[in-house]
């Protein structure tokens, strides 16, 4: 039995296996079409959707371009989601609040807190959600993913990755 016949009939080693030959070429491809900051979770979304998906593939057909095309409708949805991030409108009374926040005569503690709050505000939300809830809920990782209802292994992900961004951006 080939690995997309095992796939479609729900072996969780067959998962395994799909993430070891494919994943290297999900990536490749991932990596061309988001940035880079988000391929970490596309990819992860797209071996998510793999498995919940697998009764709806075909065995017959090859298994390759059935992942790349998940693959692909994750980085465009990704892709969408930030756009829409980039769009939303400051209210007018709110961009001046910021910008008198940053004038010569603040602080540096508050110039830094506005950085912070900008750099937080470019994260993917699961990212930011998770930033939020460990470093101003002061939640543990373990209660985090209890109350996202996640593996702690995807919290832990989220947390890095976000992290790895903000500094990027600060």
């Amino acid at each position: 039995m080939n690995l997309g016949e095992r796939l479609a009939r729900g072996d969780e080693t067959a998962l395994a296996e799909c993430y070891t030959s494919l994943g290297p070429l999900v990536r490749r491809h991932v990596v061309r079409l988001v940035p880079r900051h988000a391929v970490d979770d596309v990819v992860q979304l797209v071996f998510l959707e793999v498995w919940r998906s697998r009764r709806r593939f075909d065995p017959a057909r090859a298994l390759e371009p059935w992942v790349l095309a998940i693959a692909r409708r994750r980085a465009i949805d990704q892709l969408r989601a930030e756009a829409r991030h980039y769009r939303r409108t400051l209210p007018l009374e709110d961009h001046t609040e910021l910008t008198a926040a940053r004038t010569p005569d603040a602080s540096p503690s508050v110039e830094t807190a506005c950085d912070v709050r900008d750099a937080l505000a470019v994260l993917p939300m699961p990212q930011r959600q998770a930033i939020v809830m460990a470093h101003f809920g002061q939640l543990t990782q373990t209660e985090i993913a209890d109350r996202l209802s996640v593996p702690l292994g995807t919290v832990k992900a989220r947390t890095a990755r976000g992290l790895r961004r903000m500094r990027e951006l600060l």
